[in-house]
């Protein structure tokens, strides 16, 4: 018997059973977060080679991974605005040619005197395309989503994560078998195509198809919240209000401190595992960091629904803990040059590290309901890139000047630490933070305006398509 698959009220139907395209949006999403990010992990395994066969020094080498985070970082607002006001597909389609133009120009890459190329098309190009997708796809699956967020977030981010870990191990036996330009021209056509692939498939909103929002109730009016003038000003209403409470600077510093300590690791940890006083072979390094990656993996997925059912602080505490004190094993493991021992951080590392940046969209929605957010995940994740920037900045010279690899891992523990005691500020996730702030919007703009009673509202239509309950298929 023929499996019938076909469009339903709601999104897609398959045989007898509804599916919301809620859940559509998360599978292409994962796929092209898994497009655009991976090669930006997978790259750091090239790191020893690019010393070796380029004579690049360390702290030359971390400075593309400067620009890159710091771009993407800073890019991040922008990036959040644009898509609040005008809708996600447009500018990720101009991300994925982006993506596309970047992969193929870093494989142009040929000896000691490309260092300038590969600092403007691995850390411009590719950036400005990385922070079109890390901002978009994650505000982007929100927005499809009143009830089980944590599921869907957890889903994408767990995705993400296996793709790297794929990803990581593609890197490796390209450059291996290929050299540097099949590395990144064959990751870059392929994924290009996914990418332009999964624009088509990526609804702005729920609205777009006549469907509500996944677990929203059944009476909700049916509104376009994207690319019409009602979407302009409640994004810029909300932001003003969001930017005069002290969570909204605090959550942008805690994925800064964060985001630089575990980037020092991901980095530099294949090129600490094979240093001279180490002696780890390129196999083994790269098993040790597949196994943290893998392992970030699982409580990606976890993370998410934990802080979505049992509030993000704790949750987040726990997670930068696990990313902070697992470092002073890793100091042991170098000075025994210890394989276990190496495997072992990996493992509880990898544990905190993706509990550490998967929480960031649950404590949004805990904070700030379904307020416009992406212009302020923008901002945090400005945070972040910054903090990813500066980290393995700091760290890749004081390994050149030092010649010693504990100075680093040292840098790291001090940086994660200080986002341990940023979390201890936040206040408690049981309520919102601004609870009444569309009492500033016109009434027209506000969420809870039905159609027949605003017929002036560009974006707002009636119907009843798209109704499901919380916890519906």
């Amino acid at each position: 018997m023929s499996l019938g698959i076909g469009k339903s009220p709601s999104g897609i139907r398959i045989g007898s059973k509804d599916i919301h395209y809620a859940w559509v949006i998360v599978g292409v999403a994962s796929i092209m977060w898994t497009m655009s990010s991976a090669i930006r992990f997978a790259t750091s395994l090239l790191v020893s080679d690019f010393e070796n066969d380029f004579g690049w020094d360390y702290g030359w080498i971390a400075l593309a991974f400067t620009f890159q985070w710091i771009l993407s970082g800073s890019l991040g607002p922008v990036v959040g605005w644009l898509g609040d006001r005008h809708g996600v597909r447009k500018v990720m389609f101009v991300g994925a040619i982006l993506f596309i133009v970047g992969m193929l120009l870093v494989g142009t890459v040929e000896d000691s005197r490309s260092l300038w190329q590969f600092w403007l098309y691995f850390g411009v190009v590719l950036a400005a395309a990385m922070a079109i997708f890390q901002i978009l796809l994650v505000s982007g699956v929100t927005v499809w989503f009143r009830t089980n967020l944590g599921v869907a977030m957890g889903t994408l981010q767990g995705i993400q994560g296996v793709g790297t870990a794929l990803m990581i191990g593609i890197v490796a036996v390209l450059f291996s078998q290929f050299g540097l330009k099949w590395t990144f021209w064959g990751p870059g056509i392929v994924g290009g195509i996914i990418l332009l692939l999964g624009v088509k498939f990526f609804q702005n909103e729920p609205a777009e198809i006549g469907a509500r929002p996944y677990g929203a109730p059944a009476d909700e009016p049916i509104r376009f919240l994207q690319g019409n003038e009602s979407a302009k000003v409640r994004s810029t209403v909300f932001l003003k209000q969001a930017q005069r409470t002290p969570s909204f600077w605090n959550l942008i510093g805690i994925h800064f401190w964060g985001c630089a300590g575990h980037n020092i690791i991901l980095i530099f940890l294949v090129a600490i595992a094979e240093a001279d006083e180490v002696g780890l072979s390129r196999g083994m390094a790269v098993a040790v960091y597949i196994t943290l990656t893998v392992v970030s993996t699982l409580t990606r997925f976890g993370v998410p629904i934990a802080a979505d059912r049992a509030g993000s602080k704790g949750v987040m505490g726990v997670s930068f803990a696990m990313q902070t004190f697992p470092l002073l094993l890793l100091i042991l493991a170098v000075s025994m040059a210890s394989l276990p021992l190496f495997f072992v951080f990996a493992i509880l590392f990898g544990i905190g590290m993706g509990g550490e940046m998967s929480a960031f969209p649950i404590i949004n929605r805990q904070y700030y309901g379904n307020a416009p957010t992406g212009t302020t995940y923008g901002y945090q994740m400005m945070g972040a890139g910054i903090g990813m920037a500066l980290g393995p900045l700091a760290a890749g010279f004081l390994w050149d000047v030092t010649d010693l690899i504990w100075p680093m891992i040292v840098l790291s523990f001090v940086l994660s630490l200080v986002g341990v005691l940023s979390i201890f500020k936040l206040p408690t996730t049981n309520q919102h933070v601004l609870p009444d702030w569309e009492e500033l919007l016109p009434p027209e703009a506000r969420s809870g305006v039905a159609a027949q009673d605003s017929p002036s509202l560009p974006g707002t239509v009636t119907g009843t398509l798209g109704a499901e309950s919380a916890g519906s298929d």
